[in-house]
Order: structure tokens, then C-alpha cells, then sequence
């Protein structure tokens, strides 16, 4: 047999998707499945969006600029600047999907066997994006008796080597909910000066923030000019995830010019989509109040619905739409495809992702599941009823 990569065998699985013959089984089986595993929002996309795509007066579909669209990126200007982001066009590449500007980043900052400090649990793709890179992780734990808080700052120091070129987060987070307050991202920004490293921060959820909380972007932050790398992405808050349109932001000038040329590489990002992603730029923000409630509503009904369970610990998420939960189970790995192929409540059963695959520390998270709150509210209580039952009899 011809030759596998070592990259391509240490790639791993992702513990979002891995699942998925398991429940195509179940759902062979007659079961109905309540998916609680996938950031997949069931809230419509924005009706201006759909109608962009339905009026497109397009005879060729041609290639855009590699960067995106002038028009586009403008447009993406003032939207930052309405979110007190205050950055040119020229500080901006459009990508196919955050994904891919996180590998622009990557490839961009770093060289073979460089390293990116990023506190865990973190999204399960950073490992991907890291092995393909062919970049290390470094992670610093934080804990669900701490909500998920950012660790202490001398857990980051201590981690710092020659090597590393970032720190990297995802604010808030996903897979904890967690929104980090403006005095961490200033905690962050003073060490990342101090060693003159880059802060990339993933702020794809920052619409999703609950409780009368405040989002303080790290392009907000004075003097990161040089530092400061922001992905983002139409896919969550306008629920578009198969769009596949992502933003690169930066004013560091010589961090753009390089991405471009990886921008260049690919040659652009989907036309089509982007005509969507800048229609979606007009959503009203009743929309967003609109779908803010919903998910505050989910929210709290599903942690008070976990925390009836007997030794389930929750983390209590002030952001996105994610939470973790800790559950009397040995491996969460396993109990996740029992509950596909081995139980249900009258033909229903339930889809988690187990959350070891959102950590790089070995044997870190094996009894944690990640749990997203996107299915409606009598879905949810229906949902945690099946784990509640499943635990009762399950055994490791």
C-alpha cells in the first residue's frame, strides 16, 4: 500500500463529527435522535440573505479578489466600527470559513515544530489546524470549578519559550461558554508585549453575550496593533454555517501582506457566498435581540435541567452557545456511543460530544461531554431527560 503522511496519522478525529455512523445506525433503527453535539443553530438565516442569493443577477460566477470583494470588505469595515472596532478594509481578508483564516494565521506566524499557547478545553480543530500546520500546542488547563476562567497569568509565562510565536483564544469560547472580561484581555495583551508574541483571538460567538455582560474585543485593546489577530466568521451569527465566509483581521500590515499571498494561493473565496455574507451585513438588530433571548431561555433551561441530575457538574456559560458538563462516567467517549446503539427513551435517544477531543493534555476531559444548546426548549428538557435516564443504568 502506497505511503500515509505522518501528519495525516497523528490528524485527529474530530469529537464533533466521529460520531456520526453511530447515529445514522440509530437513526436506521427507527430512533429519532436529539443532537446535541454540532454548533448547528436552528435559527433561520437572515431573510436578506436568502433573498441576495435569489436575486443574484449573475451570468458568469466568476473568481472575486483574492482578499474578497472592495465592496465587501467595506461593508465589514462599518460593521466593526458600529462595534467600536475601528479598522480599515485593508486590515481585512475574506476567507472560506474562520477555518481558513486560522490557517492563514498559522501559516503566516509560524514555522515547523513553533508553538501556540491556548488554555483548554479549546475548539476540538485547533489540534487539526496545529497538525496540519505541523505546529505544537501548549496548553494551560482551565477548570470547571473555576466557569472555565482564563487560568492565572504566570501559568502563561511559565509555558513561554523561544518557540512560541502566540497565544491564542477563543472569546467566548467554545466549548465553555466562557466570555473573558476586559481586565483578562488586558492580562493577556501586557504579557504578549512583554514577549513580543501575537494574541490571536477567536471571536466568532461575539454577538452570543448573555446576562447584561460587556464583549471587549482585543482589537478594542490600545498598543496590540502589532500583536493582535482576529478571526471571525459569518457561519454563527447570522446561521450560516455552509456559507463557508470567514474575516482575517489585523493592522499589522506585514501579517496581511503575508496572508494574502496564502489568500493568493488558494485564489479567492466563494463569490456566491460572499454576495450572501454582505447581504446578511443589513440584518436589523431586532434579529439579533431576537435570537439573544432564545438562546438565554436555552440556556438557562438547560443548566437548571442538568444540575436535577445527581453528580453532574456544569459550567455556567456567559457566552456562544456551548457548555461542558461533567458526568459520573468514567469514559464520556464511550457512554456517548452507548446512548446511540444501546439506549433510548420510547425510540429517542441522544447525540453529546465527548470532550477529551477539546484538549490536548492526555486523559484530560474523559468524563466531560460538550453540550450545544441550539435545539428549541421542549427539545432540551427532552434531551437532558434521555441523560438523566441513560445515566441511571449506564455502566462503564
Amino acid at each position: 500500500m502506497p505511503h500515509i503522511s505522518s501528519k495525516g496519522q497523528s490528524m485527529p478525529e474530530s469529537p464533533i463529527r466521529k460520531l456520526v455512523p453511530y447515529s445514522e445506525l440509530a437513526y436506521k433503527a427507527g430512533k429519532k435522535v436529539y443532537h446535541l453535539n454540532i454548533g448547528q443553530p436552528d435559527i433561520k438565516t437572515p431573510e436578506v440573505a436568502i433573498e441576495a442569493i435569489k436575486n443574484a443577477d449573475i451570468e458568469t460566477l466568476a473568481y472575486s479578489r483574492s482578499e474578497g470583494s472592495e465592496t465587501y470588505r467595506l461593508k465589514i469595515a462599518d460593521y466593526y466600527k458600529k462595534n467600536n472596532i475601528n479598522v480599515s478594509h485593508n486590515d481585512i481578508i475574506v476567507t472560506t470559513g474562520g477555518s481558513e483564516a486560522l490557517l492563514f494565521a498559522f501559516g503566516s506566524i509560524m514555522d515547523s515544530d513553533d508553538e501556540i499557547i491556548i488554555p483548554e478545553p479549546f475548539y476540538a480543530n485547533y489540534n487539526g489546524f496545529s497538525k496540519a500546520s505541523g505546529i505544537n500546542i501548549v496548553p494551560v488547563i482551565s477548570k470547571i470549578e473555576d466557569n472555565f476562567a482564563l487560568p492565572p497569568i504566570d501559568a502563561f509565562e511559565a509555558l513561554i519559550t523561544p518557540k512560541t510565536k502566540a497565544i491564542l483564544i477563543c472569546n467566548p469560547g467554545n466549548p465553555t461558554g466562557y466570555l473573558y472580561s476586559k481586565e483578562e484581555i488586558k492580562k493577556l495583551a501586557a504579557i504578549v508585549k512583554k514577549h513580543d508574541l501575537y494574541l490571536i483571538a477567536d471571536e466568532v460567538y461575539r454577538e452570543f453575550v448573555y446576562d447584561n455582560n460587556t464583549f471587549y474585543s482585543i482589537m478594542q485593546e490600545a498598543g496590540l496593533e502589532d500583536h493582535a489577530i482576529m478571526i471571525d466568521s459569518v457561519s454563527k451569527r447570522y446561521s450560516m454555517c455552509g456559507a463557508r465566509i470567514g474575516y482575517l483581521v489585523s493592522r499589522n500590515k506585514t501579517f496581511i501582506q503575508t496572508a494574502l499571498k496564502f489568500a493568493q494561493a488558494r485564489l479567492s473565496p466563494p463569490t456566491l457566498a460572499q454576495i450572501a455574507g454582505e447581504a446578511a451585513l443589513d440584518t436589523p438588530q431586532s434579529y439579533f435581540t431576537e435570537v439573544i433571548e432564545e438562546y438565554v431561555l436555552r440556556r438557562n433551561t438547560l443548566i437548571t435541567e442538568l444540575e436535577k441530575i445527581d453528580n453532574v457538574k456544569v459550567a455556567n456559560p456567559n457566552g456562544a452557545f456551548y457548555c461542558i458538563a461533567e458526568l459520573p462516567v468514567k469514559n464520556a467517549d464511550d457512554f456517548a456511543r452507548w446512548l446511540l446503539e444501546h439506549f433510548d427513551v420510547d425510540g429517542e435517544t441522544v447525540m453529546v460530544a465527548p470532550a477529551a477531543g477539546f484538549y490536548s493534555t492526555p486523559g484530560v476531559g474523559l468524563n466531560q461531554i460538550r453540550i450545544a444548546y441550539v435545539l428549541n426548549n421542549d427539545s432540551l428538557k427532552k434531551a437532558v431527560n434521555i441523560l438523566k435516564e441513560a445515566l441511571k443504568v449506564y455502566q462503564d
